[in-house]
């Protein structure tokens, strides 16, 4: 029997699936494998490349945080965020990496310190989900970086 997938954000329902056979999670305590009939699970989620197995197919999801929860083969995700990579702008994740990067690299000047900095850091590591999502899509391999 295959997973029930389900990915929704405060905003939209992002994805639904019937027939999945695999799911890599980027959770907050690391990377978790997904099968049917796996336990019930709970979970936080980090900012990461959601895959997703159905038919002989895998799908990206770039997902930045919330939480998912395993239950009879049924998978919900509560994202924060979450995108497929039909609806990432590789070009301007790409340049919302670079911007974030940038402030990154000048944080010795910054006045408002720790807070600024984890703000660019976090900046960095969505950009990087979503360019990995669209560059998998693009390519059928994720991104070298990050």
């Amino acid at each position: 029997m295959p997973l029930k997938l389900s990915i929704v954000t405060a905003q939209r329902t992002v994805l639904e699936r019937d027939n999945v056979s695999k799911l890599v999670v980027p959770a907050a305590d690391g990377q978790i494998t997904v099968l049917p009939h796996h336990a019930a699970l709970m979970s936080s989620l980090s900012i990461g490349e959601m895959l997703v197995y159905h038919g002989d197919q895998v799908e990206a999801v770039a997902i930045h945080g919330g939480f998912f929860q395993v239950l009879n083969d049924q998978v919900s995700v509560l994202a924060d965020a979450a995108e497929t990579s039909d609806m990432i702008d590789e070009a301007r994740a790409e340049a919302a990496r670079e911007r974030a990067e940038r402030r990154l690299q000048g944080r010795d000047q910054d006045l408002h310190g720790g807070l600024d900095v984890l703000r660019a850091q976090l900046a960095v590591q969505r950009s990087l989900a979503r360019v990995k999502v669209a560059r998998r899509r693009r390519t059928g391999v994720p991104s070298q970086r990050g």
